[in-house]
């Protein structure tokens, strides 16, 4: 690239403050080897509450924080922290609310049940990160979403964000992983996805199902080019996403030294 490209990570998971798949390093390692081959990188995820502010060094943003991110006819408060990557010099900022991330487990409670706010939290999520990039004003040239609760990302930034100046220049890329959960995200996760009407109804039928394969659907739909980020994908995602027509797609590949995402950048980004 010869201009300093921009590009944005945005995860569910990433080394070394949540690993729930073997994804979370490859996040971690493509943020520091874009960052190593002069693109500028950030990264952003959720601060679940099993990341340790203190050993991991996060701290509040207080000029980014106190957007208000609506959901179904709801406001919620949005507090934007930050940490540095170990060994890296980049910056990963973590999305938090105390209503929705601030507990000490994940998507599931002591019982192993299902949270039933894992809708709302991801609709949140999603937005909230789309709404802090506008806050940093900070156009990144390429957007990587991974993990599934991702997903809309890639729909919204086709959609209801299509106009915004930030993010007018940018490219998506998607990664499809293993599947992780087996419940529903529920029957008004569309509904509340919709953002208060902003979409056609057309727009989420990829979503429809709810579950973990429709979030992993909806995201290659709308991104412009796919990863498969692991070798255990589910084999109907594999055979509908391997070859789409107009959209770049990157297979699983154990052996990479991650060129094969650079090169992709690159070609993105052109």
């Amino acid at each position: 690239m010869s201009a300093k490209k921009r590009i944005l990570f945005i995860a569910n998971e990433m080394s070394p403050y949540l690993e729930l798949t073997e994804f979370a390093e490859l996040v971690n390692k493509l943020a520091i080897k874009s960052n190593d081959n002069n693109l500028e990188v950030r990264c952003i995820m959720p601060r679940f509450g099993v990341v340790n502010e203190r050993r991991h060094r996060l701290h509040e943003v207080v000029r980014l924080s106190g957007i208000n991110v609506a959901v179904d006819n709801d406001d919620f408060p949005l507090q934007i922290k930050v940490a540095s990557l170990p060994n890296a010099r980049l910056q990963v900022y973590f999305l938090d609310n105390e209503d929705l991330f601030k507990r000490k487990h994940i998507f599931h409670d002591d019982n192993e049940e299902w949270f039933e706010d894992n809708d709302l939290r991801t609709v949140f999520f999603c937005k909230g990160a789309l709404e802090t990039v506008k806050k940093f004003g900070w156009p990144p040239d390429i957007i990587h979403c991974s993990g599934w609760m991702s997903g809309l990302i890639p729909l919204y930034l086709k959609t209801i964000y299509k106009k915004e100046p930030v993010f007018s220049h940018s490219k998506v890329v998607f990664t499809i992983g293993q599947n992780t959960f087996k419940e529903s995200l529920g029957e008004d996760f569309v509904k509340k996805a919709n953002l208060n009407g902003a979409l056609k109804d057309k727009d989420l039928d990829a979503f429809k199902e709810a579950n973990n394969t429709a979030m992993f659907r909806g995201g290659a739909t709308y991104a412009d080019a796919i990863t498969f980020g692991e070798e255990k994908i589910e084999k109907k995602l594999l055979d509908e996403f391997s070859k789409v027509k107009g959209k770049k797609v990157l297979p699983f590949n154990a052996e990479s030294d991650l060129t094969d995402y650079l090169q992709l950048y690159n070609d993105l980004a052109k």
